[in-house]
């Protein structure tokens, strides 16, 4: 499903090119999950944002199935993230001005892939039947995080990549929508990459890699 190979990547700071990925591969099979894991600075959202196409490789190639990220333009790779692709981040990036239900469907109706029976299905395993005439504003974070989950599921990507998407929480809820995810992709064959500092939330996915000196271990 996804194949990253000898990936580097610098960004220019007044000091000088700052290497942050210095050849690192990794292959994740489909339908598995992997928690990205290491030390603040280590560059594990950089290498999920490449992975995502929000950003470009210096050198090194990024293959999700039969896509070959470092050579689509900006386009494709906007037709890309929103077919194919579902991102959750630690800040949640509801729209505003929709409430839930319409956020919900907002991913899914970009990819052309809105399903009204699947996300009723979200609806009800992520407990937001009685939030769905709300704003984000009125949620509280665990709630706004189970809203933003069901958006990045409702379009059935194939691909879910998650920034840290427990972080803000606490324990008792980080622990409730960890398993609501888990129990999701198990209806599923999305693949899910996750970075995480918790050791906790890492030790409830498949498998685990280190982020350390620009390349995984």
């Amino acid at each position: 499903m996804l194949r990253v190979e000898n990936v580097f990547k610098s960004y220019l700071t007044p000091q000088g090119p700052l290497p942050v990925l210095q050849g690192v591969d990794l292959t994740l099979k489909a339908g598995s999950s992997l928690a990205l894991m290491g030390e603040s600075g280590s560059g594990k959202s950089t290498l999920l944002h490449l992975i995502a196409g929000l950003d470009k490789v210096d050198r090194g190639s990024i293959h999700s199935g039969a896509h070959r990220l470092e050579q689509m333009n900006e386009t494709q790779l906007a037709h890309w993230r929103r077919s194919e692709i579902g991102l959750v981040f630690q800040q949640f990036n509801l729209i505003g001005s929709l409430r839930v239900e319409d956020n919900l469907a907002f991913q899914a109706r970009l990819a052309g892939r809105h399903d009204p029976r699947w996300q009723h299905h979200l609806v009800q395993r992520l407990g937001l039947s009685d939030l769905l005439k709300r704003y984000p504003e009125q949620l509280s974070g665990g709630q706004q995080q189970r809203v933003a989950l069901g958006r990045a599921l409702a379009s059935q990507p194939k691909l879910l990549l998650a920034d840290e998407p427990t972080g803000s929480l606490d324990e008792a809820t980080s622990d409730e929508v960890l398993r609501l995810l888990l129990e999701l992709l198990d209806d599923t064959p999305t693949t899910l990459l996750m970075v995480t500092h918790s050791q906790r939330v890492a030790s409830r996915l498949a498998e685990r890699a280190v982020l350390s000196s620009g390349r995984l271990t």
